[in-house]
């Protein structure tokens, strides 16, 4: 499947690149599209809401 997502600020196309996220100490990555001149990242709304959203509540209630 070919990328039609394009940087907002840039106007150049989003790369799939690791992306590595820290929180409470903690870091996960993933692989996302990234802008490769301004570093901007697409976080989906299925990452944000799911897999993001339990790491952040399991980190809290430690």
């Amino acid at each position: 499947m070919e990328n039609k997502w394009t940087c907002r600020r840039c106007g150049v196309p989003l790369e799939k690149k690791k992306v590595v996220f820290e929180y409470l100490n903690n870091s996960m990555s993933h692989e996302l599209l990234r802008c490769p001149r301004c570093g901007a990242v697409l976080i989906p709304a299925e990452l944000a809401e799911g897999k993001m959203a339990d790491a952040e509540t399991l980190l809290e209630d430690k």
